[in-house]
């Protein structure tokens, strides 16, 4: 299925995370008829301090976020790629940055489950390196429609 690579920056290693990872990006390649693709994720999960130093470097906004996500494509280019199934070498596809402290604190508050909000995050960085936005209202409207239909799928829940 998909390829991925997952990076511990200052946190301990932890299986569930990886299990978590398997199970959402699995479904999202398949969503996606990415499953015979060659495309490679890296995620790497860290604190709320690299975070907020990633951010600061690379969005000039000097505060901790939730997750980051760095495609390597545009949108269209993507698009074309996975349409023609141009996918001869392994290609990365993207970097996903969360923040742990992030997940924990926001599953708190808002009432539901480490893996919800993790999921959330995996799958929310996974549609940004796919070239989804939610700038606009229409597009938000889009990506928030592909994310919902990861997790009902599924079947993690708020």
């Amino acid at each position: 299925m998909c390829k991925y690579e997952i990076v511990y920056k200052d946190i301990k290693e932890e299986p569930t995370y990886e299990a978590i990872v398997k199970k959402v990006f699995d479904k999202c390649f398949e969503e996606e008829n990415l499953q015979n693709s060659k495309l490679y994720i890296t995620v790497t999960f860290t604190n709320s301090e690299n975070i907020r130093k990633i951010n600061k470097q690379y969005r000039n906004i000097d505060k901790a976020t939730d997750v980051l996500s760095f495609p390597l494509y545009e949108k269209q280019e993507l698009d074309k790629k996975i349409e023609q199934q141009e996918f001869l070498h392994e290609d990365v596809l993207g970097d996903v940055v969360i923040s742990i402290e992030k997940v924990e604190e926001q599953a708190k508050e808002y009432g539901h489950s480490f893996e919800r909000e993790l999921s959330y995050m995996l799958v929310h960085g996974f549609y940004h390196l796919m070239g989804y936005d939610h700038i606009e209202k229409e597009d938000k409207k889009k990506m928030r429609e592909k994310e919902e239909k990861i997790l009902d799928i599924l079947k993690i829940s708020r």
